[in-house]
């Protein structure tokens, strides 16, 4: 009989032949990514993971919390970027096997807010002080650097995207600078690199009026960015910066009903003007069903300064108009209500922001950083919730395992899109942060040392 069998060191051989794997400074040794080349991936359209770690269940004490998580070995048949079935024992099928060693699977993560576009990263290290730290500051300061940016901001984006794969994420929400200073080259920059990436990485565009959309007059090309290929429309402050809420939002509002489009806006503003915005918002979509799921708040920080009974009517009002919250779940005065906006049923996602620029030096592009920075802030120190935790870094929140312990993920006919840690369970996994042992996407390898 044939030996279908291939070593982990074969299958990262795999990878070997790729445009190089990236290590990228400042990030850890799990920056590595080995991607592979295009040659190589019909080794990869139908194969056998075996031992496979997943997740079956919680085991309860006798006051019915949950203690621990259960898990056990599994095979995955994999076959045209789809999850084919979910055996145990001694598989038969004729099929290049795979062999996981008991490495634990769980959901491929999404980066869900970040700029690539206007980064730093991959460049040199400059954390140079800056003048002024208000949003039309920055500005100022974006007119004079994004010339200096923009010529090798096509390498920039291919090497952030590589990062983003080595912690994990298979795909990302991309915002992209629409501005008079960058005109359309900053939207093209980014999408050339996005292509380069097309079999090994999702994503989707925001058109972002970062300098205002009224306050740079940048409406006509917003529109002209529609036309492009991008999926979301943006906004910014629409008082602090625009100077006018109403025409502001309306303006944003319109573009994305003309191109149905969803909407993706950046609101930093506290109450009561942010308060305001989220709420004639709110009315905007009541009025469009079409934008009903397809609307989205990211950063939202007057959420998390309003009066609490005010936040609980407006989280309602939100979780059932599909109105979503995207957060890079910020630290200090800051702090986001995500159990509220989780009880009404709000959408939640999260993401880096910035890796390094002049906004900021932090990112890290892990997202299951973001998932622990969540239970750290909210106290979710015990198994049951650390499992939890994983939701705001997964595609529809989905975890292994359903509140009462069933498992409905991964599931038959599932995209092939997970990760595999050494850990023995999510909440382990969230607890510690493991190494990324290996980054799938379609059921094909993109980063790891698997």
């Amino acid at each position: 009989m044939e030996d279908h069998t291939i070593s982990r060191k074969k299958f990262l051989g795999l990878g070997a032949a790729a445009t190089g794997a990236a290590l990228f400074s400042g990030i850890g040794t799990r920056a590595v990514a080995n991607v592979l080349p295009e040659e190589s991936k019909a080794l990869l359209k139908e194969y056998l993971l075996t031992n496979v770690r997943l997740e079956d269940g919680f085991e309860y004490n006798e006051k019915n919390e949950v203690i621990a998580t259960q898990t056990a070995l599994y095979n995955i048949h994999i076959a045209d970027g789809k999850i084919k079935n979910i055996t145990t024992g001694k598989s038969f099928l004729k099929v290049k096997t795979i062999d996981a060693k008991g490495l634990l699977m769980l959901p491929g993560l999404r980066d869900m807010h970040i700029h690539i576009d206007k980064t730093y990263y991959g460049g040199t290290w400059n954390a140079a002080p800056r003048k002024g730290y208000t949003v039309k500051d920055m500005i100022t300061l974006e007119q004079k650097l994004i010339p200096q940016l923009l010529p090798d901001s096509q390498r920039k984006a291919e090497e952030a995207i590589q990062l983003m794969k080595s912690q994990g994420s298979y795909f990302a929400r991309c915002q992209c600078n629409i501005d008079p200073v960058s005109g359309l080259k900053s939207l093209e920059h980014l999408m050339a690199a996005l292509e380069k990436n097309r079999d090994s990485f999702g994503w989707e565009i925001v058109a972002f009026p970062q300098h205002g959309i009224l306050y740079s007059q940048s409406e006509p090309l917003l529109r002209e960015a529609a036309q492009m290929g991008i999926d979301f429309i943006g906004g910014l402050d629409p008082t602090s910066v625009d100077g006018s809420m109403v025409k502001s939002l309306d303006s944003m509002f319109q573009i994305a009903l003309d191109h149905n489009k969803g909407i993706d806006i950046h609101l930093h503003e506290s109450p009561p003007s942010g308060k305001s915005a989220i709420e004639y918002m709110i009315k905007r979509v009541e009025e469009n069903k079409s934008l009903q799921g397809k609307t989205y708040i990211s950063h939202g920080f007057a959420l998390a300064r309003m009066e609490p009974k005010d936040m609980e009517k407006i989280a309602e009002q939100m979780g059932h108009l599909g109105i979503g919250v995207i957060t890079t779940v910020p630290i200090g005065k800051t702090i986001m209500p995500i159990p509220t906006l989780k009880k009404y049923g709000v959408k939640l996602m999260t993401g880096t922001d910035s890796i390094v620029d002049h906004w900021q030096p932090f990112g890290t592009c892990d997202m299951l950083e973001k998932a622990k920075l969540c239970a750290q802030l909210y106290g979710w120190t015990d198994e049951y919730n650390l499992s939890r935790a994983l939701h705001i870094a997964t595609e529809n929140e989905i975890l292994p395992l359903d509140h009462s312990g069933k498992r409905v993920w991964p599931a038959t006919n599932d995209e092939a899109n997970f990760i595999l840690v050494k850990a023995s369970c999510s909440a382990e996994a969230v607890a510690r942060l493991p190494k990324r042992e290996g980054v799938f996407y379609k059921g094909n390898l993109i980063a790891g040392d698997f």
